[in-house]
């Protein structure tokens, strides 16, 4: 009886040790598991350092700027100093400028290596430009005047309703710079997909990449200038590190033009979201300035 007794203790701890060499991890799932860990406090840092940015533009001060500074310390990427830095460079430096068509020469932009001026569209109405999207072409067209070795890259697909014949905003950009101010259409590169800005910069990066631009401008409505400077910026930052290229941003020029909307006014909120999908944290989104 004794021996049956403690045969069956016997099997009973053999079957808890194989039960609880189940249950431990493989080095496999440790290194699985690890890297899990490093993915969420990443985003937890990039997070930080988001809110600190919006907060910072919001309420400028010195204290705000250190606050950035110290979360792209933490971060420790060259990703995360270049957001930090360009952020800190049009949203805090209140000398930074803005260029305006019709107000200001576009020679004054640094161009240099070969450039481009990229276009941001803006939703359609009926299927046509708005007034706004062929003033963004507009500036476009006497800056492109002033750089003639220039290339355009316009981003934007279809939108807008009663499109049915699905125009794009990009497509009408560049017949519109054709037939208006005579470019050559071989100037004229178009991403007829984007729906966003922060698709404008996925999708025309691709293009500056594709061309080998070295540096770029970009040309949009003037409220909307600094939400695409900082977008692009994460995304050169991006292709520097993970391909070996990037596009520089040497300079702006603007259609001058006050937002529909007041939303729009806080555009560094939009930026903010929008860099997550830039920086492949969850969340990311926002909208255009046209409210996609």
């Amino acid at each position: 009886m004794m021996k049956k007794c403690l045969m069956l203790l016997a099997a009973v701890v053999l079957a808890l040790s194989f039960t609880v060499c189940g249950l431990a991890e493989t080095p496999a799932q440790e290194a699985e598991t690890g890297e899990a860990a490093a993915v969420e406090e990443r985003a937890l840092l990039y997070n930080k350092l988001l809110d600190d940015m919006q907060a910072a533009a919001e309420n400028p001060s010195a204290e705000a700027a250190a606050r950035i500074d110290a979360d792209a310390e933490a971060l420790g990427e060259e990703i995360a100093y270049a957001v930090a830095e360009h952020w800190k460079k049009v949203y805090l430096d209140p000398d930074y400028t803005l260029y305006m068509d019709g107000k200001d020469d576009p020679a004054v932009i640094p161009v240099s290596g070969k450039h481009a001026f990229v276009v941001l569209g803006y939703e359609l109405e009926n299927g046509e430009m708005t007034e706004e999207l062929k003033g963004r072409c507009d500036a476009a067209a006497h800056a492109a005047a002033a750089f003639p070795e220039s290339i355009l890259v316009c981003s934007g697909g279809a939108t807008g309703g009663n499109n049915p014949e699905k125009h794009t905003e990009a497509g009408l950009m560049k017949a519109y710079l054709t037939d208006v101010h005579g470019i050559a259409a071989e100037r004229i590169f178009t991403d007829e997909k984007a729906m966003t800005t922060a698709e404008n910069a996925i999708n025309t990066f691709a293009i500056l990449k594709e061309q080998q631009v070295d540096t770029m401008t970009i040309v949009t409505s003037s409220y909307h200038q600094r939400w695409g400077q900082v977008l692009y910026n994460a995304l050169a930052a991006r292709y520097r590190e993970e391909e070996g290229y990037s596009a520089e941003i040497v300079g702006n020029y603007c259609y001058e033009i006050e937002p529909s909307s007041a939303s729009f006014k806080r555009d560094y909120r939009i930026a903010v979201s929008q860099l997550r999908k830039i920086l492949n944290l969850p969340g990311g989104g926002g909208k255009r300035p046209d409210g996609r």
